[in-house]
């Protein structure tokens, strides 16, 4: 049986932000490493930690133990320290996939990451206004994260 479904609406999600790290670009791109795995937060502060497995063909993935979690994404593209991309559902339980692109450039001392989100699919509009909190949080999360490294 098929059936259409009116209230439902192929969307697409295009979310692109530049920020300015205050750390060369190899602390950076083990920053963001670190904010994909273990060191990420939900925008309340709260851990939010995930496991990635850093080589092309690797999984991005919440392991909640038991056998039980969330599939994230796969790594599409890793050129350390300049590049990491992924693909994938994401945090996106419904028909749709992502691609997810971490972009850095050295900017004297700094890095320039380049953040950038596209996907395709019956996406939420609370959703695609969200995405800009939860991007916000993670580079806020990489800053932290790359400061704390610096400090060592």
């Amino acid at each position: 049986m098929t059936t259409l479904a009116h209230s439902e609406e192929i969307r697409t999600l295009n979310f692109s932000k530049q920020a300015e790290i205050k750390a060369p670009i190899q602390i950076t791109f083990e920053s963001i490493l670190e904010e994909l795995g273990p060191g990420g937060e939900m925008p309340d502060g709260k851990p939010f930690p995930m496991k990635l497995e850093p080589w092309p063909g690797g999984r991005w993935y919440r392991d909640l133990g038991n056998n039980t979690g969330h599939f994230w994404g796969t790594v599409q593209v890793i050129k350390p320290p300049a590049l990491l991309e992924i693909t994938g559902p994401m945090f996106m339980s419904y028909p749709a996939n992502s691609h997810l692109q971490y972009r850095l450039e050295p900017i004297g001392p700094d890095t320039r990451l380049t953040l950038t989100h596209r996907a395709l699919g019956l996406i939420p509009q609370e959703h695609l206004e969200g995405v800009k909190e939860g991007w916000q949080c993670a580079i806020d999360t990489i800053r932290k994260i790359a400061k704390a490294k610096l400090a060592k």
